[in-house]
Parts: structure tokens; C-alpha cells; sequence
């Protein structure tokens, strides 16, 4: 099988994340946290709350249910495909939404597990070893 390599799963991720990151950018830009006279804080306006909601919708539909049917825009663009190790088959929403939730587990000893594509011979994270996932070039 023809794994992707850690630069290309890097690449797609840059590109999946670049929409929420401006959303959420602008946002705080527009609307962020102000120091009022008396040098309080004052809290977020309603114009950041609703560029973090476009960015968290944005990352559901692209990371989750584009993901979850084979290919974010971010894997798209760099010519890969994720899928279920055992059949090749897509894995659902709800499967890509489990393999972000364990990506805690590649940031928990030091963003190690985001590595393991460099060494392993599946070129998993640790992430894609729990949830049983493999990211192939398409």
C-alpha cells in the first residue's frame, strides 16, 4: 500500500486548518478582548463568538464529514485518502471525529504520537492506531 508520508499528512493538515485559524483570527482582530479605562478586561464581543462558531462549523463539515467520506479539502488537495485499515472503506464521521479526539492521546507525551508516521511502518499515529485508520496516498 502506498502510505503518506509524514510531510504530506503535515501539508494537509496546514491546508484543513488555514479557514478556521483566519475565521477565528478575525474574529479576535474585530471583536477580542478590550481594556476598558479603569484597565479591566472586557470579555469577547459577539463578533468573535460568531467567527469561533463559523471556525467550529467549518472544521465539522471539513475534518469531520468530508473526512469521515475519505478526504478533507487539506488531504484533497495533497492527493490523499483516509480509511479504515481493514477494509479501505471511509470512515464515517463519527470515526474521523473519534481519530481527532485521539489525537489527545499523540499530544499527550509531547506531541510524540504526531511523529510516529516518520518511523512506523504504516506510517500511523498513535491516533490512527486506536481508531484503526491509515492516511494512503489516493
Amino acid at each position: 500500500m502506498n502510505y503518506a508520508n509524514w510531510g504530506q499528512r503535515v501539508g494537509a493538515y496546514i491546508v484543513d486548518i488555514i479557514p478556521a485559524a483566519i475565521l477565528s483570527g478575525i474574529g479576535y482582530a474585530i471583536d477580542g478582548p478590550k481594556v476598558n479605562a479603569d484597565a479591566t478586561m472586557e470579555g469577547m464581543g459577539a463578533i468573535y463568538w460568531i467567527c469561533v462558531l463559523l471556525a467550529f462549523a467549518w472544521t465539522v463539515y471539513n475534518r469531520w464529514i468530508l473526512g469521515g467520506q475519505g478526504a478533507s479539502i487539506g488531504k484533497k488537495a495533497l492527493g490523499l485518502r483516509l480509511s479504515k485499515e481493514q477494509t479501505g472503506q471511509p470512515l464515517g464521521a463519527g470515526g474521523a471525529f473519534v481519530r481527532d479526539l485521539a489525537h489527545i492521546v499523540d499530544s499527550i507525551i509531547c506531541l510524540i504520537g504526531y511523529l510516529f508516521p516518520l518511523w512506523d511502518q504504516k506510517r500511523q499515529t498513535i491516533a490512527d492506531k486506536i481508531v484503526g485508520s491509515l492516511v494512503v496516498k489516493a
